[in-house]
């Protein structure tokens, strides 16, 4: 009965560390700009993509997940989580054959974002030497 108590403890100690990050919050550069924020992708959305390109690499091993995890970092760098988002849908929907795939094909905003994506990811790729 107490292992069981002691164990629930610590399970809810460490999740509760975990529930008061503070991802919404703005700190300030040294100039008194709102600073770009690297870490504001939600974990959830970061597991998803480690997860991804760890099954595209081969399965799970200490380099890849190291390696994948850099990735989604990098990209971080380069897109805010809004634009990951949009270019991600982007790039997933535009494979939706005929007109229903062309307002996700056609637009500028989708080659644009599409493009940047891609030009992160190849970066984070090289940067993280992802096998």
């Amino acid at each position: 009965m107490k292992k069981s108590f002691f164990a629930t403890l610590a399970v809810l100690t460490l999740l509760s560390g975990c529930a008061t990050t503070q991802e919404n919050s703005k700190p300030e550069a040294a100039t008194g700009e709102p600073a770009v924020l690297v870490n504001d992708y939600p974990t959830r959305d970061r597991v998803e993509y480690v997860l991804e390109c760890v099954a595209k690499h081969g399965g799970l091993t200490y380099i890849s997940q190291y390696a994948c995890g850099c990735k989604i970092d990098k990209i971080a760098e380069k897109l805010s989580f809004e634009e990951y988002e949009s270019a991600k849908t982007f790039t997933q929907m535009q494979k939706t054959p005929g007109e229903a795939g062309a307002a996700f094909r056609d637009p500028k905003q989708s080659k644009d974002l599409r493009t940047k994506l891609k030009d992160a990811d190849a970066e984070a790729e090289k940067a993280c030497f992802v096998k």
